[in-house]
Protein backbone atom coordinates (compact mmCIF):
# COMPACT_ATOMS: atom_id res chain seq x y z
CA UNK A 1 0.00 0.00 0.00
CA UNK A 2 1.01 3.35 -0.47
CA UNK A 3 -0.05 6.17 2.04
CA UNK A 4 0.75 9.66 2.08
CA UNK A 5 -0.47 12.98 3.61
CA UNK A 6 0.38 16.70 3.44
CA UNK A 7 -1.16 19.38 5.35
CA UNK A 8 -0.79 23.08 4.98
CA UNK A 9 -2.24 26.39 7.27
CA UNK A 10 -4.77 28.19 5.07
CA UNK A 11 -5.34 31.90 6.04
CA UNK A 12 -9.59 31.35 5.82
CA UNK A 13 -11.83 29.24 8.17
CA UNK A 14 -13.01 25.53 7.92
CA UNK A 15 -16.72 26.55 6.25
CA UNK A 16 -14.89 28.60 3.46
CA UNK A 17 -11.94 25.79 3.18
CA UNK A 18 -14.86 22.99 3.32
CA UNK A 19 -17.00 25.34 0.47
CA UNK A 20 -14.22 25.28 -1.79
CA UNK A 21 -13.03 21.52 -1.81
CA UNK A 22 -16.19 19.62 -1.36
CA UNK A 23 -19.17 22.73 -2.09
CA UNK A 24 -17.33 23.42 -5.44
CA UNK A 25 -16.00 20.52 -6.33
CA UNK A 26 -17.21 20.51 -9.79
CA UNK A 27 -15.75 23.32 -10.58
CA UNK A 28 -12.40 23.47 -8.55
CA UNK A 29 -10.92 20.25 -8.09
CA UNK A 30 -9.36 21.11 -11.91
CA UNK A 31 -8.16 24.37 -11.03
CA UNK A 32 -6.27 22.86 -7.69
CA UNK A 33 -5.43 19.33 -9.83
CA UNK A 34 -4.15 20.07 -13.14
CA UNK A 35 -3.37 16.84 -14.51
CA UNK A 36 -7.28 16.47 -14.23
CA UNK A 37 -8.02 16.36 -18.09
CA UNK A 38 -11.96 15.86 -17.41
CA UNK A 39 -14.18 15.58 -14.79
CA UNK A 40 -18.42 14.40 -15.10
CA UNK A 41 -20.75 14.63 -12.23
CA UNK A 42 -22.68 11.07 -12.76
CA UNK A 43 -24.76 12.06 -9.59
CA UNK A 44 -27.05 15.44 -10.07
CA UNK A 45 -27.72 17.59 -7.14
CA UNK A 46 -24.57 18.72 -4.61
CA UNK A 47 -21.95 16.31 -3.46
CA UNK A 48 -23.07 14.23 -0.97
CA UNK A 49 -22.50 10.63 0.09
CA UNK A 50 -22.82 8.04 -2.38
CA UNK A 51 -22.35 11.26 -5.39
CA UNK A 52 -20.41 9.83 -8.00
CA UNK A 53 -18.02 11.26 -10.63
CA UNK A 54 -15.64 10.19 -13.68
CA UNK A 55 -12.22 11.81 -14.48
CA UNK A 56 -9.39 11.49 -16.87
CA UNK A 57 -6.38 12.32 -15.58
CA UNK A 58 -2.87 12.63 -17.17
CA UNK A 59 -0.12 12.12 -14.40
CA UNK A 60 3.30 12.17 -16.01
CA UNK A 61 2.62 11.04 -19.58
CA UNK A 62 -0.18 8.42 -18.10
CA UNK A 63 -3.68 8.40 -18.85
CA UNK A 64 -5.72 6.85 -16.23
CA UNK A 65 -10.12 7.26 -16.16
CA UNK A 66 -11.67 6.01 -13.12
CA UNK A 67 -15.01 6.27 -11.19
CA UNK A 68 -15.22 7.51 -7.87
CA UNK A 69 -17.54 8.30 -5.48
CA UNK A 70 -17.88 10.17 -2.01
CA UNK A 71 -17.84 7.74 0.74
CA UNK A 72 -17.48 10.20 3.74
CA UNK A 73 -18.64 13.58 4.15
CA UNK A 74 -19.08 15.55 7.41
CA UNK A 75 -19.27 19.25 6.73
CA UNK A 76 -17.21 21.57 7.71
CA UNK A 77 -14.57 19.47 8.40
CA UNK A 78 -14.18 16.15 6.51
CA UNK A 79 -15.16 14.97 2.70
CA UNK A 80 -13.55 11.21 1.48
CA UNK A 81 -13.43 9.65 -1.75
CA UNK A 82 -12.83 6.41 -3.10
CA UNK A 83 -12.14 4.43 -6.52
CA UNK A 84 -15.19 2.64 -7.54
CA UNK A 85 -12.97 -0.76 -6.96
CA UNK A 86 -11.39 0.55 -3.52
CA UNK A 87 -8.44 1.26 -5.78
CA UNK A 88 -7.43 4.35 -4.13
CA UNK A 89 -9.12 6.50 -1.16
CA UNK A 90 -8.54 10.29 -1.06
CA UNK A 91 -9.25 12.58 1.70
CA UNK A 92 -9.84 15.73 2.61
CA UNK A 93 -9.66 17.28 6.41
CA UNK A 94 -10.21 20.75 7.74
CA UNK A 95 -9.26 21.72 11.30
CA UNK A 96 -9.66 25.01 12.91
CA UNK A 97 -6.53 26.38 13.97
CA UNK A 98 -6.70 29.80 15.54
CA UNK A 99 -8.53 31.89 12.61
CA UNK A 100 -6.81 29.40 10.23
CA UNK A 101 -7.99 25.51 8.92
CA UNK A 102 -4.94 23.40 8.76
CA UNK A 103 -6.06 21.61 5.53
CA UNK A 104 -4.75 17.86 5.59
CA UNK A 105 -5.05 15.91 2.13
CA UNK A 106 -4.55 12.30 2.74
CA UNK A 107 -4.09 9.79 -0.69
CA UNK A 108 -4.16 5.84 0.11
CA UNK A 109 -3.33 3.33 -2.78
CA UNK A 110 -4.68 0.19 -2.23
CA UNK A 111 -1.60 -1.81 -3.88
CA UNK A 112 0.37 -1.79 -6.57
CA UNK A 113 0.35 -4.08 -9.89
CA UNK A 114 3.19 -6.18 -9.93
CA UNK A 115 4.69 -4.59 -13.40
CA UNK A 116 5.16 -1.29 -11.24
CA UNK A 117 6.70 -3.31 -7.69
CA UNK A 118 10.29 -2.67 -8.60
CA UNK A 119 9.29 1.31 -8.94
CA UNK A 120 7.54 1.68 -5.77
CA UNK A 121 10.00 4.04 -4.40
CA UNK A 122 9.79 6.42 -7.13
CA UNK A 123 5.65 6.37 -7.11
CA UNK A 124 6.06 6.71 -3.55
CA UNK A 125 8.28 10.17 -3.85
CA UNK A 126 5.64 11.12 -6.82
CA UNK A 127 3.07 10.79 -4.86
CA UNK A 128 4.64 12.80 -2.05
CA UNK A 129 5.03 15.24 -4.55
CA UNK A 130 1.52 15.55 -6.09
CA UNK A 131 -0.02 15.51 -2.09
CA UNK A 132 2.12 18.76 -1.43
CA UNK A 133 1.37 19.93 -4.88
CA UNK A 134 -2.34 19.70 -4.05
CA UNK A 135 -2.24 21.34 -1.10
CA UNK A 136 -0.25 24.38 -1.84
CA UNK A 137 -2.47 24.61 -4.78
CA UNK A 138 -5.53 24.96 -2.78
CA UNK A 139 -3.56 27.43 -0.55
CA UNK A 140 -2.80 29.63 -2.96
CA UNK A 141 -6.41 29.32 -4.79
CA UNK A 142 -8.70 29.51 -1.91
CA UNK A 143 -6.08 32.83 -0.43
CA UNK A 144 -6.42 34.33 -3.97
CA UNK A 145 -9.91 34.20 -4.83
CA UNK A 146 -10.91 35.57 -0.99
CA UNK A 147 -8.42 38.33 -1.64
CA UNK A 148 -9.91 39.50 -5.18
CA UNK A 149 -13.87 38.85 -3.92
CA UNK A 150 -12.42 41.12 -0.53
CA UNK A 151 -11.10 43.54 -2.85
CA UNK A 152 -13.71 44.15 -5.16
CA UNK A 153 -16.12 44.90 -2.55
CA UNK A 154 -14.58 47.77 -1.06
Amino acid sequence: MVKTRASILIAQPPTRVFEFVAVDFANNYRRWSPEVQQLTLLTPGPLRVGSQARQVRLDQGRRTDTTFRVIEMSPPDLIVFAESARQFRIEYRMEPVAEQTRLTFAFDLARLELYMRPFEKLIRMAVQEGAERVVHNIKGLIERDFSQQSGSRT
